[in-house]
């Protein structure tokens, strides 16, 4: 299989409707950001994949993830052969999100129904992979894995798990805020949701955070998986995920409202050097 390559730099957004969304989506591309991940929570149809792929030109567009007890089989698959048809390559497919009991077994099941013809080639298939079971499953069935919560230590493990041929893109928060109090304030705020999830607590002990340090979101663990300061010291941050083997950092602008966050994106695009 050959190794997926989707860039270096992406960005994470939470899907949204109308046309500001796809003009937001335009600029990032004009950016320089080779691919956009759509948090799949929020996403309510798949034609919002379609929709963005349509209006742009360039980006590639993941959904991360779509929730295998959300969205049928077929209907990914149906998806995936509709735009690979009228725009190859701009389409890949993120999976996860079974949250009942035997995960892996579902996930490997819904695998098996994405094997089918038409289906959705391994190599047009990543995974959300937190612990090695899921990572073993993302290195044999899919093109590689997408972790979340995160710090650089761990992009090195997943890549040794993974091996070197394995597409491997690590999601990073960040907040464009100098001051440590607010800046830590920011990234609470979903840390405090997420840390709670079993699947994101039981890798954050795995990491070597302990139940205190998760339990009362610790300054070590805040800043360890999120990333605060300047545009610079950011970009430093995505650096360091990929000098530790990440194919691609993801960045995810946590900015305390829900506004577009575009000011801070056109800060770390110069900060990155991406244009």
């Amino acid at each position: 299989m050959t190794k997926l390559e989707l860039g270096r730099i992406g960005v994470a957004l939470g899907p949204q409707e109308g046309s500001a969304f796809v003009d937001a989506v335009l600029e990032i591309e004009a950016l320089g950001y080779s691919t956009l991940w759509l948090s799949g929570g929020s996403l309510e149809r798949l034609g919002q994949i379609s929709d963005l792929v349509r209006a742009t030109s360039t980006i590639k567009v993941v959904p991360g993830i779509l929730s295998v007890s959300k969205f049928s089989a077929a209907s990914v698959a149906a998806l995936y052969a509709e735009l690979e048809s009228s725009h190859p390559g701009r389409y890949v497919v993120g999976l996860g999100g079974h949250y009942g009991p035997r995960p892996i077994e579902a996930i490997g099941a819904y695998l098996d129904e994405l094997d089918s013809s038409p289906g959705v080639p391994a190599s047009a298939r990543v995974l959300a992979a937190l612990g090695p079971k899921m990572l073993g499953l993302a290195r044999d069935r899919a093109a590689g894995a997408y972790p979340f919560l995160v710090d650089p230590a761990y992009t090195a493990s997943a890549r040794a798990g993974l091996g070197p041929d394995s597409f491997l893109a690590v999601l990073q928060m960040a907040t464009l805020e100098t001051d440590a109090e607010r800046a830590r304030s920011i990234v609470r705020e979903p840390l405090g949701f997420l840390s709670k999830l079993p699947g994101y607590h039981a890798n954050l002990l795995r990491q070597g955070y302990s139940a205190e340090e998760i339990d009362g979101l610790s300054d070590r663990l805040v800043d360890a998986v999120g990333a605060w300061g300047t545009a610079e010291t950011i970009a430093g941050r995505l650096r360091e995920h990929l000098d530790a083997g990440a194919d691609q950092v993801v960045l995810n602008p946590i900015t305390g409202s829900y506004d577009l966050p575009l000011p801070y994106l056109r800060e770390y695009a110069a900060a990155l050097g991406l244009r």
